[in-house]
């Protein structure tokens, strides 16, 4: 036959154009250079020109092979274009306007203005000498001074910490997250690097002066994260007269390994805390110079979600941040509880995973350590990211530090949301009789208690249950016990509950974070009138209380300290006061860790 049928013309039409499309859409998603989309389609052209002529009356695999062919060339054309790394810019757009000269104690700055000129930004500046080399696994040290002026337009690189293509970070934005843009300005992927330490400043306009601070902690279950995060922004609350404060710190296997040989080298005979000595001398250095750019070193707030949240309740009993901040934030975590949950071990279990990973790596000093390459140790960051009582920056388990009347924090803003455990639990299926394995599992004697209490006749029913009880068990029960000890301690506390739906990730884990940034996009058709106000209203709570330590003000509903470790503020389709629904779940937690003082 000298030339295909009219209908496979058709077919090969057809499918030859799925294929381009698919091709441009992986381009699209991976994020690589725009010559890709030029390489793409010349490929596709010739494809199509020379397909039916050089294939005419040749067998099927003839045939199959020039498709081969053609898909191998794509993979070519996306290696050769794969995305360069580039800094990400501290404001979206091409030549912002710079800010005037701040002067800092190891040199000059100077940021840029947003579009509107109505907050100043100044990214990657150095806190810290680069823990590289020699200074990997050591206590932070202050950074090099510098001459001239540092620019400071672009976020420094991400901490150490594995890293995925692009386009599985673009596939979990649009699963995940149901939030995706096609843009012809983000082929390129973000640094990542070991020299890290650098914070980011959003401050109103201006040479304003006492402004109070907000020192804003990521999380990642210590092990992933950056600063440039557009959820946890901080332009709209420097719109508000906040100077909002945020940093990189040491993650994974960087931040956390613990060794005996650490301690014998370390000044002040810790190890397995550098992560949290990081955020130390953040606040150290804002003490130091944060009035430089207006604002207030006696009004700091500390605040963060998740491991950030943990990493908050770890500094609210460090003896090394007494006098560093005045106020707390915790966004669902806490490590307040008698057994932390997460991102907290013991140091002989520290020691021990930390020897384990030595032994595999078939080293045997620090100094073989030190000098491996950074890559070769990212597949530890799974085991080596939990803070630890090392007698420096952590002396005693944090409950037995409020206990003993040993705290930093003069108020507490807290709480956690509504589905905490949805994306942890994402891919869990969970039965009847595995719901009852798992509940005897953790619970022991006291699991006939928890199944009364939550009982499940149906696969769904055992389903919804055991994500509750795991939310509880990692998130919200210890939150009920820094309430109760903060209550305790007569320290005034404000409990909130996030239950707010919405076409983006809704009250999971960290989906309160762009209501009370009040980062929610103003044309994102994710978000109806009812978020945009919830927003609105989350941001001044928020504001009020790192002004004074107290969220309500004019025009919002009153918002009650939590005394009686029961009464939150509900965000979600109203803003009111409501009772915490898991109480007698929390009684039976109690009992489990032997808790004495149950209210």
């Amino acid at each position: 036959m000298d030339h295909p049928t009219p209908f496979r013309r058709v077919v090969f039409c057809f499918f030859s154009t799925l294929v381009f499309l698919l091709m441009l859409a992986v381009l699209e998603l991976n994020h690589n250079t725009l010559l890709s989309f030029a390489l793409a389609s010349l490929a596709a052209l010739i494809f199509w020109l020379l397909y039916h002529k050089w294939t005419r009356r040749k067998k099927w695999f003839v045939k199959g092979l020039f498709w081969l062919v053609w898909i191998g060339v794509f993979i070519v054309i996306v290696k050769f274009t794969w995305p360069p790394t580039k800094a990400v810019p501290a404001v979206a757009g091409k030549d912002p306007q710079h800010t005037d000269v701040r002067t800092t104690a190891y040199g000059d700055v100077q940021g840029v203005l947003t579009t509107d000129g109505k907050v100043e930004v100044y990214a990657g500046i150095p806190y810290a000498t680069p823990p590289v080399g020699d200074l990997r696994w050591t206590e932070p040290k202050d950074p090099e001074p510098w001459e001239g002026t540092l620019q400071a337009d672009h976020f420094a690189p991400m901490s150490m910490q594995p890293t995925h293509i692009p386009l599985y970070d673009s596939l979990v934005q649009i699963i995940g997250y149901h939030d995706y843009k096609i843009s012809l300005d983000d082929n390129w992927v973000p640094p990542v690097s070991e020299d890290s330490l650098y914070l980011n400043i959003w401050k109103p306009e201006g040479d304003v002066k006492d402004c109070p601070v907000l020192v804003f902690i990521h999380g990642g279950s210590l092990q992933t994260g950056q600063t440039w995060y557009h959820d946890y922004s901080g332009e709209s609350l420097a719109r508000e007269g906040v100077i909002v404060v945020n940093f990189a710190y040491r993650l994974g296997v960087f931040g956390y390994l613990a060794d005996a040989e650490l301690i014998e080298e370390s000044p002040n005979g810790t190890t397995g805390n550098y992560g949290l000595l990081d955020q130390i001398q953040a606040l150290k250095w804002v003490q130091e110079n944060i009035a430089s750019f207006g604002g207030d070193p006696d009004q700091v707030t500390i605040a963060g979600e998740s491991a950030g949240a943990a990493s908050v309740s770890a500094l609210c009993v460090s003896p090394l941040a007494k006098g560093l901040f005045q106020r707390a934030i915790l966004e669902s975590s806490t490590v307040a509880s008698p057994e932390p949950p997460h991102s907290f071990r013991s140091m002989e279990e520290a020691q021990a995973s930390g020897a384990r990973m030595k032994l595999r790596l078939v080293v045997s000093t620090m100094y073989e350590l030190r000098r491996m390459p950074a890559e070769e140790l990212l597949e530890w960051v799974d085991t080596e990211h939990h803070m630890t009582i090392d007698g420096y920056a952590l002396t005693e388990l944090p409950m037995t530090s409020y206990q003993n009347g040993r705290f930093n924090e003069t108020a507490i803003l807290h709480g956690y949301n509504s589905r905490e455990s949805a994306s942890f639990l994402l891919f869990d299926r969970v039965g009847r009789k595995e719901y009852e394995k798992r509940v005897r599992n953790y619970f022991g004697d006291h699991a006939d208690q928890v199944l009364a209490l939550y009982p499940a006749s149906t696969d769904e029913e055992a389903a919804a249950n055991w994500a509750m009880i795991w939310g509880a068990v990692f998130f919200d029960y210890p939150h009920y016990c820094l309430n109760r000890l903060a209550v305790e301690q007569g320290i005034p506390v404000y409990e909130y509950y996030f239950t707010k739906e919405n076409g983006r990730i809704g009250p999971w884990h960290s989906g309160e974070m762009i209501y009370c940034y009040g980062n929610i996009p103003e044309k994102s058709a994710l978000y109806d009138d009812r978020d945009r106000e919830l927003s609105e209203e989350m941001l001044d709570y928020w504001a009020n209380f790192i002004k004074t330590g107290d969220p309500n003000g004019e025009g919002l509903p009153e918002w009650k300290q939590n005394t009686a470790s029961e009464d939150l503020m509900q965000f979600g389709e109203t803003t009111a006061m409501g009772k915490e629904q898991e109480h007698e779940l929390f009684a039976i937690m109690d009992a489990l860790y032997d808790v004495n003082g149950k209210e």
